[in-house]
């Protein structure tokens, strides 16, 4: 017998990434461009996921569970945009995922600390990290 292969961190970023450009978002991964020519929208999102768990699924030690928890920092050029787009991710993220040959649990809204404003940046800019936890079984 075949075991499972493992859960794929990559097709659950993937599936996050979509929903919240589904939902008119613009949306970087893992931070923002870095050219010097770039500037910021007024609005976007940016992804930090982490890699995850490949969980048991029984005594078997079949891993094949996922468990992950994705930050998506919410930034905006002042504070009613940045809440624009947390309002924006939160309906993005309110229904579960889909990933191929998996069944994904609606996302869980674990929050976030409160907005704030980062000055290391010209102009200044507003982010609001929020926290989901993402899991998945094979189908």
């Amino acid at each position: 017998m075949v075991s499972p292969s493992p859960p794929d961190v990559l097709v659950h970023v993937d599936a996050v990434q979509a929903a919240l450009e589904a939902a008119g978002l613009t949306v970087y991964l893992g931070g923002t461009p870095t050219s010097s020519s770039w500037s910021p929208p007024d609005k976007f999102a940016v992804l930090y996921p982490d890699p995850g768990m490949a969980v048991r699924e029984s005594l078997a030690d079949e891993r094949t569970h996922f468990d992950a928890t994705m930050q998506i920092t919410c930034v905006g050029g002042d504070p009613e945009r940045t809440l624009w787009v947390a309002g924006r991710v939160r309906q993005a993220m309110s229904q579960p995922l889909t990933v191929e040959g998996r069944q994904c649990w609606p996302p869980e809204d674990l929050g976030g600390p409160p907005l704030a404003r980062d000055d290391d940046v010209t102009p200044p800019l507003w982010f609001l990290p929020v926290q989901y936890r993402i899991c998945s079984t094979p189908a």
